[in-house]
This record gives C-alpha cells, sequence and structure tokens, in this order.
C-alpha cells in the first residue's frame, strides 16, 4: 500500500480517498492538517495509484478494503487505539463500512458527498438502480469487466478524469454505449479554478500507469457487498459524525437522498450524527473544490472529539 503522509506527532487521521481519485484529491487537507498538529495519512486504496492491484473482481469487496485500513491503522498508530477518519465519494462509504466493522478503531468521522446507506434485506443494490436509472446509468455500465475500460481506452486518461473532475449537473450520470460522455472526443474541457493542468497530469499519469480496472471493480461488487454484510443488517453507526456534501453533488440530488438527511432517517441510522453541512453551489469533489472550508470544517470537529 503506498501512502502519503505528513506531520510527525499527534493524533492520526486517516484520510480515504473516492473513484477516480488518490491520496492526492486530499493535497491540501494533508498539508493543513499536519500544520494544526495532526498526523495526516492518505493511501492510495487497493487499484490504485501506487498500492497493488490484485487481478480478481472479487478482490475489491468492502471486507477487503477495511481489512486493509485495519492493517494501516495498525501500522501507522500502533499506539492509538482509535484514530480520526475523513472519507469522500467511495471513500466515505468505505469509511462507513469502516465504522460498522470496527467502531473500536474510529474516534470520530467526518464524511462526505454519500450518505449511509442503511442495507435492505429485501432487494440487491443493483436491482435497484437498474430498476431506477436504466442501463446506461455509469454504475450499471461499470459492471461488466473489460467493457468500459475499452471505452475508456479510446476516450484517453485525460479527457476521461476531465470529464468526471469537471461534471457539475445535479442530476444522474449516463454513460450510453459507444457515446461516452457525449461530447466529441476532440472537444476542448475547461477545468474550473481549483484544478490546474498540473494536478490533472498526475492523475493521468497514474491512471496511464495502472488503469481503471481496480476503482471501477468497487462498483463490481456492490451486490457482494450486499451479501456479505447480511449479518450487520439494522446494525448502526455508532461513532460521532460531521457529514458535508455540495447542493450540487448528483449523490445529495439522488431522489428519497434530501428527504433521508433533512427528515430524520440519518440520524435515526447514525445517532451520534452531530452536524451536516450543506455547501452552497458546490459540486461533488467537494475537497478540493472548497479546501479551506472543508479543513476548517475538519479540524473544528476534530477538536470536540478530541
Amino acid at each position: 500500500m503506498h501512502v502519503a503522509e505528513k506531520g510527525c506527532e499527534g493524533p492520526v487521521i486517516i484520510f480515504i480517498h473516492g473513484f477516480p481519485e488518490l491520496w492526492y484529491s486530499w493535497r491540501h487537507q494533508i498539508t493543513a492538517l499536519a500544520s494544526l498538529g495532526y498526523r495526516a495519512v492518505a493511501p492510495d486504496l487497493r487499484g490504485y495509484g501506487d498500492t497493488d492491484a490484485p487481478p480478481e473482481v472479487r478482490s475489491y469487496t468492502c471486507l477487503d478494503v477495511v481489512g486493509d485500513l485495519i492493517g494501516l491503522i495498525d501500522a501507522v498508530a500502533p499506539n492509538q487505539e482509535k484514530v480520526y477518519v475523513v472519507g469522500h465519494d467511495w471513500g466515505a462509504l468505505i469509511a462507513w463500512y469502516l465504522c460498522l466493522f470496527r467502531p473500536d478503531r474510529v474516534k470520530a468521522l467526518v464524511n462526505m458527498s454519500v450518505v449511509f446507506n442503511p442495507r435492505n434485506p429485501k432487494r440487491k443494490p443493483l436491482e435497484n438502480l437498474k430498476a431506477f436509472y436504466g442501463e446506461d446509468y455509469y454504475i450499471c455500465r461499470f459492471q461488466e469487466p473489460g467493457e468500459i475500460e475499452a471505452e475508456f481506452e479510446q476516450i484517453g486518461a485525460e479527457t476521461v478524469l476531465k470529464e468526471f473532475f469537471t461534471y457539475r449537473n445535479p442530476g444522474p450520470l449516463y454513460l450510453p454505449k459507444g457515446k461516452g460522455f457525449g461530447h466529441p472526443p476532440d472537444a476542448p474541457i475547461a477545468l474550473p479554478s481549483w484544478l490546474s493542468e498540473e494536478d490533472i497530469k498526475y492523475y493521468t499519469t497514474k491512471f496511464e500507469q495502472k488503469g481503471f480496472t481496480g476503482g471501477i471493480n468497487y462498483y463490481r461488487n456492490i451486490d457482494l457487498n450486499w451479501e456479505l454484510t447480511a449479518a450487520w443488517t439494522g446494525v448502526e453507526i455508532k461513532v460521532p459524525v460531521k457529514f458535508i456534501v455540495g447542493d450540487l453533488d448528483l449523490t445529495y440530488n439522488a431522489p428519497g437522498t434530501k428527504e433521508y438527511i433533512h427528515n430524520g432517517g440519518f440520524k435515526r441510522d447514525v445517532p451520534f450524527l452531530d452536524e451536516v453541512v450543506v455547501m452552497e453551489g458546490v459540486g461533488h469533489f467537494i475537497n478540493e473544490e472548497k479546501p479551506d472550508e472543508v479543513n476548517k470544517h475538519i479540524f473544528d470537529f476534530f477538536q470536540k472529539h478530541f
């Protein structure tokens, strides 16, 4: 496992990235929180960047990835029983699983973009997504091994990354077969002010070396995760939590999500939910788009749970 870290002493914060990201997505948080007395630790998750990428699709379940994180926590914080955790996108999902399986190792959690999704024993998640959004929905398109990778290879890693990072439509993301992101392949993509060509170059280099398969394999285990977590049906998240989301994030605008967050469902399933922050005019990649505000939210919350 490849890890970026900063700060020698102090409580450990584990930063868990999403798709299609890397440890690098936390560059602003690593610097800021280390300067404030924390030891910031951001791994490339399995399948990403400079961390190993097992070839089997089934090697990317929530149990495998949480197992990696427990190994990391044991390595970087052997004398700290609990660590602080920050997650975004798939990293948020993995952080929920970490708190579900091993709340004894998490002091407090700041999660972004993806709310806790309690297990529904009556229906597999992929069935639900297909019924609701159809086959062109990006998660459904990711299911067949090798298919979307071949399309991404034709488009090119740099363009694929730019398309994901500049996606600001609060509606669902569709990737119709053979049509890519719906733009001509040579159409210029203007980067937002928070993302430089240098940033894209770093991401591109790593994804060209590694490919997208590792990251996409997380999506291919959605139903298997559902099967593996049957024993945790109905279990609450018993860790102090702060949740942050942008109001333009496609996750916040998914059907039922706002109601779940604001009408008591979220608090029911996450009883130690301390605060929900909805940032106006902000999209999905919130920790990169608004680093100063996010850094302050993280610092203030962890100070409360020192």
